[in-house]
């Protein structure tokens, strides 16, 4: 069954590439989400103005992952707690976030960060809210790492290559 998440860690070109290697993921695209600002450029997110974050849509099949192990994999690849900041990223816009949908899920959420929580000394910021809304980013953004593989990524992608 098909299921939609949405998740932020710094620049979202990362975590794109990143989970277009992961069995079970339909299909992804990168936007913005709870801005306060309807359909913002890169620029305008960039501003600070929008509070918007950088986030990676990922529809997944449940069937074949699941969201624990999703989540698995989004918190090996981010340090979840830096505030408004992951690798070289920083500001507003690249603060860590799980997005939800489904009302159900942030429970779920909550629960498997409780568990995460004794693995780290210092206490988990990331984001756990439902989502206000989304805006597709520019479409140089879309797959930018398989198009620009020489492009700045924070997360390191060399177990795939």
């Amino acid at each position: 069954m098909k299921q939609i998440i949405y998740l932020a860690g710094g620049c979202f070109w990362g975590i794109e590439a990143y989970f277009g290697y992961i069995d079970g993921i339909i299909k992804s695209r990168v936007g913005y989400a709870n801005s306060n600002i309807d359909n913002p450029s890169y620029e305008l997110v960039c501003s600070g103005k929008t509070n918007a974050v950088e986030v990676v849509e990922i529809t997944y099949n449940n069937n074949i992952i699941s969201l624990d192990s999703i989540l698995d994999e989004f918190f090996s690849i981010i340090d979840p707690t830096t505030l408004n900041k992951q690798g070289n990223d920083i500001g507003t816009q690249y603060r860590s976030g799980i997005y939800f949908i489904n009302e159900n899920e942030e429970e779920k959420i909550k629960e498997y960060i409780s568990k995460i929580k004794i693995k780290y000394d210092k206490e988990i910021v990331t984001e756990i809210k439902k989502l206000d809304n989304f805006f597709e980013a520019e479409s140089y953004h879309q797959k930018y790492i398989s198009k620009n593989p020489n492009g700045y990524c924070h997360i390191d992608l060399s177990k795939f290559i």
